[in-house]
């Protein structure tokens, strides 16, 4: 990796944390509609604030115009597509209703003739998912063919949806996306989309893990099509449809097991969710679809 790749990663990555940062001041000040629509009790009983989902957004998009590894019209397209996954996030945080859970439980409510803000999201998603694959392909110089178009908007918006089931606990999701941190040591194309989660994440870890706000599906959800579109643009094909296969199976996994319950049962995994956490016993119930 260049020097100067190197530099855009990192002016990338600080864009994002100083863009969450500053966003979450802003917004901490004057919420929009009020700081009620926007605040929620964890299963601990405390209240803690979804604004960070909004500062989030912003700040990966914001690091995503200016990254370097992939050109000014993938970025901006890219950008564009986290954005109304963001968006998509916020209306489902706002106006969702927790009785409708699940993939599953959405499109059976849409069988019946019941449109949920989770089944709008899924599909929102879906098509920004797309959109976004098929900059990405056209970045990596492939056919923007509709089999792999579809299967790649698949990853994303499988990714998107995934890391939403993993934000559970205090800087649970948050972990997962700083995992993708040593992504950013090597050339991959993919390193420049991973380094304004990577950033963004960072801002907001601490209060998070302090169980003071809480991403929601809007952060959670942007989060994970971040990471989706640094694999898509990252990996050759057989990676990308062993990513897909594995994001499906553990999609499908969570309809009959909970995610929280194995971690809290394995020791290893119990031991590195808790890490930064003040309290054992402080966690966030974000994912509410």
């Amino acid at each position: 990796m260049t020097g100067v790749g190197r530099l855009r990663r990192t002016v990338a990555s600080g864009v994002a944390a100083a863009t969450t940062r500053e966003l979450r001041r802003r917004l901490d000040r004057s919420p929009p509609g009020g700081s009620g629509p926007w605040t929620r009790t964890n299963h601990a009983g405390a209240s803690v604030s979804l604004l960070e989902g909004p500062a989030l957004v912003g700040g990966v998009v914001a690091g995503t115009v200016v990254t370097g590894g992939v050109r000014l019209r993938t970025r901006l397209a890219t950008a564009a597509a986290l954005g109304v996954v963001g968006g998509a996030g916020a209306h489902d945080d706002l106006y969702g209703s927790g009785s409708t859970k699940g993939i599953r439980g959405h499109l059976g409510a849409l069988r019946r003739g019941e449109v949920t803000s989770g089944a709008v999201k899924i599909g929102v998603i879906g098509l920004s998912g797309l959109a976004a694959a098929a900059a990405l392909r056209r970045e990596r110089g492939e056919r923007a063919g509709l089999v792999g178009t579809l299967l790649d908007g698949a990853l994303i918006a499988g990714t998107a949806n995934l890391v939403n089931l993993l934000d559970l606990r205090p800087g649970r999701a948050l972990k997962v996306a700083l995992a993708t941190g040593p992504l950013l040591s090597t050339s991959s194309a993919g390193a420049g989309l991973a380094a304004p989660a990577v950033g963004a994440s960072t801002a907001a870890l601490q209060d998070d893990l302090a169980g003071k706000t809480m991403m929601g599906d809007c952060g959670a959800n942007t989060l994970g099509a971040a990471i989706g579109c640094a694999m898509v643009v990252g990996s050759p094909a057989p990676v990308r449809r062993l990513l897909l296969g594995s994001v499906v199976g553990l999609t499908l996994l969570s309809e009959r097991v909970s995610f929280t319950e194995v971690i809290e049962s394995t020791p290893w995994l119990r031991r590195l969710d808790q890490v930064g956490r003040p309290g054992a016993s402080r966690g966030v119930t974000a994912a509410t679809s």
